[in-house]
Formats: C-alpha cells, structure tokens, sequence
C-alpha cells in the first residue's frame, strides 16, 4: 500500500484470470511498471489506470486546495480526475494512457505556481476543493 491509498481499503488483484478463463480471453505477457516506487502488473492494451485498479489503487491524485483523493470517475477522457504523470512529464489522463514497460508513474497532482492555496482564502478559486466552479 502507498502512502497515497492510507485510508482506502486495498481490493484484491480484479483481473480476469488467465488459461482457466470460460470466457477463453487471452492477454498477452505481463510487465511492470512503477508508481509511487511499488511494481504493478499490466498486460499489453491495457492502460494506466486499468491496470492500477486491478492491482487495488484507487488513488490517482488529490485536489490543489482540499487536497481530496481523486480517482478513476468517467474512464472515457472526459473529465480530469485521473491525472498523473509518466517518468516526470506533464500530467495526463491515465484512462487513456497505454500502460508500457519500466515507466514510473506519480500522481498528477498540480503544483502550479501561484495557483490557489487552501492557507490563503482570498486566492481561492472555484469550489473548497480545488475544483473548477459552478457554470451558474
């Protein structure tokens, strides 16, 4: 368990298991990759956070002001809750990202310099959390 999952009760590994599947599906061979300093297993296809919540990570990233853990929501690129980072690069969205061998991967969080901090209420902007506002 990471520092990042403390609080979040760890689920066993979800994928599909493999030769004795029913179903017949057929995955290539495993690899791994890093986040947070801990291996995870992937398979060729799958991407980032697919891979990271079979292996029970439910933690993908936390809000700039709150500071509230952010996870895997829509799973189709629409919104920004699964940002994180591959090898130190910018953040991206980790339902799209191929997983692929030997990269580490950190949360997306976003250290913006000059951006809202939840010690100063009169930089704040949007929600208490960090998030964008309303539309009203």
């Amino acid at each position: 368990m990471t520092d990042r999952d403390a609080g979040h009760p760890r689920v066993p590994d979800l994928r599909v298991v493999g030769a004795d599947d029913p179903v017949g599906i057929v995955r290539g061979p495993a690899f791994t990759f890093r986040s947070d300093g801990a291996e995870v297993r992937a398979h060729p296809g799958e991407t980032i956070a697919a891979a990271l919540l079979a292996a029970g990570h439910r933690r993908l990233r936390t809000t700039r002001v709150g500071g509230r853990p952010r996870g895997l929501f829509c799973a189709i690129g629409t919104c920004f809750d699964c940002l994180v980072r591959v090898d130190g690069g910018r953040p991206v969205r980790a339902c799209l990202t191929p997983a692929s061998p030997g990269v580490e991967v950190t949360p997306g969080d976003l250290d913006v310099p000059g951006a809202a901090s939840a010690a100063d209420p009169a930089t704040t902007i949007g929600s208490d959390d960090g998030e964008a506002p309303d539309a009203r």
